[in-house]
């Protein structure tokens, strides 16, 4: 029988989006049941050396010429709000295939986009005056002054992708519905976000690391840090936390857009001693961070329709997690997490969960054992990978769905993995504010900024401004 081959188009590593890792990881257990040929931008060179020594790595250039060359029994694109995405987008909608669809709003993506690789931003408003009408213009000109609004998520600017999908992946039930209603005839799927289960370490042994004292109540909050993860109710949660006699404090673990405020916000709160920002940090000190948790805020709103690996990661980490009662969060079977409403009474609930957690160390270890189990049972990459195979079999009409290999292609961790804690993190209020960008290119900064660029993306940023500076 003749092996199925796989045209994959995703970001690796060193690209700039969270999808890079997710794709590491699905990748190997994915090449268990087909011949994968990884398409990357054009000039990335992939980071991990394991997708060169057990996968053919193209660049996406070369797709159209790989399609006629030889037989691929299936196309799969990763589309997410981000920059790494651009030729992605573009082959999508010239090379029709399965989009796996990991952000249903790509606004941000479409206003980078514009202003970067059309280099023409009036295209955007153009774009969105046609799509959404009058509402859509004026949200559009919003955009570009750098006047960024919640209701931006209402004009998801996804359309054009699913409209020449030949069939979609999502992770939830959110994007496929919402999805459907947009294009009803679309072969559409659920397939669960795969990602390894992490092994669970020590409390003591974290904090010991991270230099934490061991009797504090240390809330955390993980991932790109900005406007819609509700920081500024948490930050009142732990101010009555700290009236009631806790010495609490609070971890946020990320990258911090440089268009929030987070240095002021804590110091007019007065919580400047009691909040660590600890910008990037890798996987490995990332897990230490969640071990070192009493327990996670991983709230969100308002949503782009995304399923958080972040949150996964915590949940199969066994911690005890908040998370905001909506989009894909609301599906989480009940006692996985506490659901927090996005509404008047959002800082009034996190602070009655931290009290009955703390208060109950009984139910925050059960509601941890519970995420934990749940993650095993039904977010394994092996889950995640099988989900893949049988859609594209059902859609490309392959004639047997079967492992191939009994193992993965590679193992996915080795001893680089080891964490390295910084030796020391500049306390968030010495934080100076950021220059305000030049009038021309403010739209797009925000853009960047908002969807999780950083200083670390040195090359994708130079390329930006390089294209940017022609414009003015």
């Amino acid at each position: 029988m003749r092996i199925p081959r796989i045209a994959y188009c995703s970001p690796v590593n060193p690209a700039p989006s969270g999808i890079s890792d997710y794709s590491e990881e699905l990748l190997p257990y994915l090449g268990q049941y087909a011949e994968v040929v990884l398409f990357v931008e054009d000039g990335l060179r992939p980071a991990n050396r394991r997708l060169t020594q057990h996968l053919e790595v193209l660049p996406l250039r070369r797709l159209p010429r790989e399609l006629r060359r030889r037989r691929y029994d299936a196309l799969v694109y990763h589309m997410g709000n981000s920059p790494a995405h651009g030729a992605i987008w573009d082959a999508a909608r010239r090379l029709p295939g399965v989009v796996v669809l990991h952000d249903f709003v790509l606004h941000h993506f479409m206003l980078w986009y514009a202003a970067s690789r059309l280099r023409d931003v009036q295209s955007y408003v153009r774009a969105m005056e046609a799509r959404y009408g009058a509402p859509g213009a004026h949200m559009a000109q919003l955009m570009i002054r750098s006047r960024f609004t919640d209701a931006a998520f209402d004009f998801p600017c996804c359309e054009p992708v699913i409209e020449s999908a030949h069939g979609l992946i999502a992770h939830s039930r959110y994007v496929v519905e919402r999805a459907a209603a947009l294009r009803p005839d679309l072969p559409v799927a659920v397939v669960p976000m795969g990602v390894p289960l992490p092994d669970t370490l020590p409390r003591s042994g974290a904090r010991a690391r991270l230099g934490l004292p061991t009797g504090a109540v240390a809330l955390a909050s993980f991932g790109h840090i900005n406007a819609w993860k509700r920081v500024e109710p948490t930050l009142r949660a732990l101010a009555a936390l700290r009236v009631e006699g806790h010495d609490a404090r609070y971890l946020l673990v990320g990258s911090v857009s440089p268009n929030y405020d987070l240095a002021g916000l804590i110091a007019r709160s007065g919580l400047g001693d009691a909040v660590t920002v600890t910008g990037y940090v890798p996987r490995a000190d990332f897990e230490l961070y969640v071990a070192a948790a009493d327990i996670c805020i991983n709230l969100r709103y308002p949503t782009g329709g995304e399923t958080s690996a972040s949150l996964l990661r915590l949940l199969g980490a066994g911690r005890p997690t908040l998370v905001s009662a909506v989009g894909a969060f609301a599906e989480l079977p009940p006692g996985v997490a506490a659901q927090v409403d996005p509404g008047p009474a959002e800082g009034d609930q996190i602070l009655a969960y931290c009290r009955l957690l703390l208060a109950r160390p009984d139910l925050a270890a059960a509601m941890g054992a519970q995420a934990r189990a749940y993650v095993a049972a039904e977010h394994t990459l092996e889950r995640a990978a099988a989900g893949y195979a049988r859609f594209l079999a059902r859609l490309y009409g392959w004639p047997v769905v079967r492992k191939l290999r009994a193992t993965p292609l590679w193992p996915l961790h080795s001893e680089e993995d080891e964490p390295t804690i910084p030796a020391a993190v500049a306390p968030p209020a010495t934080l100076a504010p950021p220059a305000p960008p030049p009038p021309l290119v403010a739209g797009a900064a925000r853009a960047l900024a908002e969807i999780g660029l950083t200083e670390e993306d040195t090359s994708t940023l130079l390329n930006v401004a390089r294209r940017i500076a022609e414009l003015s």
